[in-house]
């Protein structure tokens, strides 16, 4: 089957061709806006791209076009498609006719952190020796791939709860029909599609329908809005992290903050090393853990296999340090994650300022539906710099109250000269964005350097 695939740089498309190309498909795809890491791994594994949408594509000659969810109605090569009648399909319908039939199903569903949590659970797996396949919304450290086909019945997912295409508004997690499902955390995102959190708490209900009797879903119990979705209806086995009863972590006094103490219940279960610091990693882990159970993993093997994870890609990814000045890479860009990224690093270096670099540019953030809680989640950088270009709302009011330490850029070169002109020895430059950000962490890198 030859599939050509509309958006294949997105994370999940991108996965998906990956693991076209593994399972004996050819696979071509094109997009508007190519960047690493998935254009790299893409031409690694030998899969054509072609840039923009042009209709003539329609001519390839696949035997069915995968449509990604940002490709909307208008595009020309999608109308030249519907125009046709040639046959089409979404990513996640193509993965669950084609990929997922037989296997075991892990998924990874939550507002943040489901790439962590994704990327920990598929390497424990890994380290147990279960061979798992995987589709993850990055690059995991110890894989270097975004997806595997995998040899064994296990396969773990991240389950996004974004529309499915332009022809399919349902999550697209309702695809995936999970045998052991984690809800890490559940609260208001996706402005652009969904009016309310409601509104995402029926998704995640549809999708809690969808679980066997016989398998299990493992919740956050201090997410209110998780314990409304399972009192609207659960019909699986149901495990709980952050109550005594259930799954527990707790950090080591003393240490930098990497390394926690886990218990299930009554039981201690060890102390393990985790990747990043942070409370928002310690409950990664426990979702990870409690998910590893229920495929046989002891406890005991999981957090060591912890110990040995290399974390994701864009999650606090440390790019480089000249001049004494390190400089990070973090996928944050809702408040929650900026917040709770700003602790991590608090947590495992103490020393030195924080010069935060902001791009707010998710459909959400773009609306400005989340700029109320900007200042605050940015209470624990010393110096921070918005990055305002296009944004419907004006980010230097709302950065008003933090005074002197935030400024807002309309150009990212006048950012980065400000960021250089600023930064001194013993600093962290922690850049937050959930795109390419213009490769400013390259710019800041050369700055420092020149």
């Amino acid at each position: 089957m030859h599939l050509h695939i509309l958006g294949i740089c997105g994370t999940f498309m991108g996965g998906i061709a990956l693991l076209a190309r593994a399972a004996g498909h050819t696979v071509s795809g094109c997009d508007a806006n190519v960047y690493p890491p998935m254009s790299t791994q893409l031409a690694e594994a030998g899969i054509d791209l072609v840039e923009g949408y042009a209709a003539d594509q329609a001519d390839s000659g696949a035997d069915v076009f995968v449509v990604g969810n940002a490709i909307s109605r208008g595009n020309p090569l999608l109308e030249a498609i519907l125009d046709r009648g040639l046959p089409f399909t979404s990513g996640p319908q193509w993965l669950a006719e084609h990929i997922l039939p037989g296997r075991w199903v892990l998924a990874v569903a939550g507002t943040h952190g489901k790439t962590t949590t994704t990327s920990m659970l598929a390497w424990i797996l890994e380290d147990a020796g279960l061979d798992p396949g995987f589709l993850v919304g990055g690059v995991p450290g110890n894989f270097g791939v975004s997806a595997r086909l995998g040899a064994s019945p296990f396969f773990v997912i991240e389950a996004d709860e974004y529309d499915t295409a332009f022809c399919d508004k349902r999550s697209k997690f309702i695809h995936y029909r999970p045998r052991t499902l984690v809800l890490n955390n559940l609260e208001f995102d996706h402005a652009d599609i969904f009016p309310d959190l409601a509104a995402i708490e029926t998704q995640f209900h549809h999708l809690v329908r969808i679980v066997p009797g016989a398998g299990r879903i493992i919740a956050n119990a201090r997410e209110e809005s998780l314990q409304r979705v399972l009192a609207r209806g659960c019909w699986s086995q149901t495990e709980w992290f952050n109550r005594p009863e259930g799954w527990q972590a707790a950090p080591v006094a003393g240490e930098d903050g990497r390394i926690a103490e886990f218990r299930l219940g009554e039981t201690a279960l060890g102390r393990g090393v985790l990747a990043m610091a942070g409370a928002h990693n310690r409950e990664n882990a426990l979702a990870a853990l409690a998910a590893a159970r229920h495929v046989g993993v002891l406890p005991q093997q999981a957090i060591a296999s912890l110990g040995t994870f290399r974390g994701v890609r864009r999650r606090m990814e440390r790019r480089g340090c000249v001049r004494g000045v390190t400089v990070y890479d973090d996928f944050a860009h809702h408040p929650t994650a900026i917040e709770r990224t700003l602790e991590g690093l608090r947590r495992s270096e103490p020393g030195g300022r924080v010069l935060a670099v902001l791009e707010p540019r998710s459909n959400t953030m773009k609306l400005g539906v989340m700029k109320d809680r900007l200042a605050s989640s940015l209470a624990l950088a010393d110096r921070v710099y918005c990055y305002a270009d296009q944004l419907g709302w004006d980010a230097a009011a709302v950065l008003a109250p933090l005074g002197e330490r935030a400024q807002a850029f309309s150009g990212l070169d006048e950012l980065v000269a400000a960021v250089l002109a600023e930064a001194a020895s013993g600093d962290h430059i922690l850049v937050m964005s959930n795109g390419g950000f213009g490769g400013v962490h390259e710019k800041l890198l050369a700055g420092l350097a020149g």
